[in-house]
């Protein structure tokens, strides 16, 4: 991670959960908004995952679910 990369994250520091919604194959769609390859989406949650944890972030995946259940599932982690 480049070094003022490092200490911008330090400085601007997030709740120490994130929530982190994985690739999902089965809902890849690839758009106008949504530019990225299958390959390159899910490198990009990899590295997402990576880094978070580097940065001494708790992650806590969003499961692979409908909409509504994710919602739920947010609310119940936030106690809301």
């Amino acid at each position: 991670m480049p070094p003022h990369v490092a200490a911008a994250a330090k400085a601007a520091r997030y709740n120490r959960r994130v929530f982190l919604a994985p690739f999902w194959d089965e809902i890849f769609i690839q758009d106008n908004e949504r530019k990225q390859s299958r390959a390159e989406a899910e490198a990009t949650c990899a590295v997402m995952f990576e880094t978070y944890i580097a940065l001494g972030y708790e992650i806590i995946e969003l499961p692979r679910t409908d909409i509504a259940r994710r919602a739920d599932f947010v609310c119940e982690q936030l106690a809301i």
